[in-house]
């Protein structure tokens, strides 16, 4: 299959988990339409807004050091071919591909269904996550603006929040995690694959530029903000060659804490993942996959709480070894998101702080 241009996935091929139908143009039909009607055009971006009854959402998992966030966006247009939250498309009956990438869902009533959360004489305080399944600064944000009101209601109440993100959008909001990060309510990751502008748009169509992203770590260091640079996915001879130089390049920009994640192919990743390679890297894509294999005991991906967030094998040993000779001579510090709970004040929910 050929890449589409702007578009991560190269097909729109369903899930078949859930007994979904599974739809096959006709080649003989599509030279006849194509002769008719030109070729087919690039599929467009749609949004279609939802209305829950909650979004806040709460896991026990013990491989993410959050067990609370807000979604505000379901897919995402930066169509990042390796996204673990592809599969979740299938939920809706739509494909994990390109289904997930231009068939979006804003949710743009969270901040109320969050302030009526935090009103509960039940809740009790721990840093919010957002960006854990689509990105926070995707496209979209800039007009439902969503992200923006969920960090304004933080700052209102004392909540803390964390922001995880591939965009530089996330400057638009500066005013409000400077204020956030003066009192110790915030911390935010942005996530770098490769400083390769050409390779980026094949991984990420749609998200910043590798540029602009190291930029705005600058920018939030520069504003007082606790910025973090996370080396992820690191992806077995596409870009593990960035690891040293993203490092060097964020460290530069006063950036002291980084991480890194090997690529993860849950379900319908795997096989898009592999429909990617076929079209952008043909002449590498066994020797990727054999890689990722090692990593994950011998399958496409680890689904395993406790393992899946720590690859084995020799590869992985080689990454981490690279990662943590770096992190020394750099000077980057463990990771660490200590964010204060104390300051947290129940709202009421037409908006009034508690005293309590």
């Amino acid at each position: 299959m050929d890449a589409i241009k702007g578009r991560g996935a190269v097909s729109g091929a369903a899930s078949t988990r859930f007994n979904l139908l599974v739809r096959e143009v006709d080649g003989d039909w599509l030279d006849a339409a194509e002769a008719v009607d030109g070729p087919a055009r690039h599929p467009a971006t749609t949004v279609t807004e939802e209305h829950p009854r909650s979004i806040l959402s709460f896991n026990k998992s013990p491989d993410v050091p959050f067990d609370r966030s807000v979604n505000a966006y379901r897919g995402c247009e930066h169509g990042c071919i390796y996204c673990f939250a592809r599969p979740t498309h299938a939920y809706h009956d739509l494909s994990p591909g390109l289904d997930f990438e231009t068939k979006l869902f804003a949710k743009p009533n969270a901040a109320k269904l969050l302030r009526e959360t935090l009103a509960k004489s039940s809740y009790r305080p721990a840093p919010i996550a957002m960006g854990t399944n689509t990105d926070p600064y995707q496209p979209i944000e800039g007009r439902y603006r969503i992200t923006r009101e969920v960090l304004e209601l933080c700052l209102e109440v004392g909540h803390p929040v964390t922001i995880t993100t591939k965009s530089d959008r996330v400057l638009r909001d500066l005013d409000l995690l400077e204020q956030l990060a003066a009192r110790n309510l915030t911390h935010v990751g942005i996530s770098i694959t490769s400083l390769d502008p050409v390779l980026s748009q094949k991984l990420e169509p749609r998200a910043a530029s590798p540029a602009k992203r190291m930029a705005a770590l600058g920018r939030l260091a520069a504003a007082g903000v606790p910025a973090h640079v996370s080396i992820a996915p690191v992806i077995p001879s596409i870009t593990d060659s960035f690891m040293e130089a993203i490092m060097e390049d964020a460290a530069a920009r006063s950036i002291r804490s980084a991480s890194w994640l090997v690529i993860r192919l849950p379900h319908e990743v795997a096989p898009l993942f592999r429909e990617w390679l076929d079209a952008h890297f043909p002449e590498r894509a066994g020797k990727v996959m054999a890689t990722i294999r090692s990593i994950r005991g011998g399958r496409d991906n680890d689904p395993n709480f406790g393992t899946r967030m720590r690859p084995e094998g020799v590869w992985a040993d080689l990454f981490r070894r690279r990662f943590r000779v770096a992190a020394a001579r750099l000077g980057f510090e463990r990771p660490s998101v200590a964010l204060d709970c104390s300051q947290f004040r129940r709202p009421s929910v037409d908006g009034q702080l508690s005293l309590l």
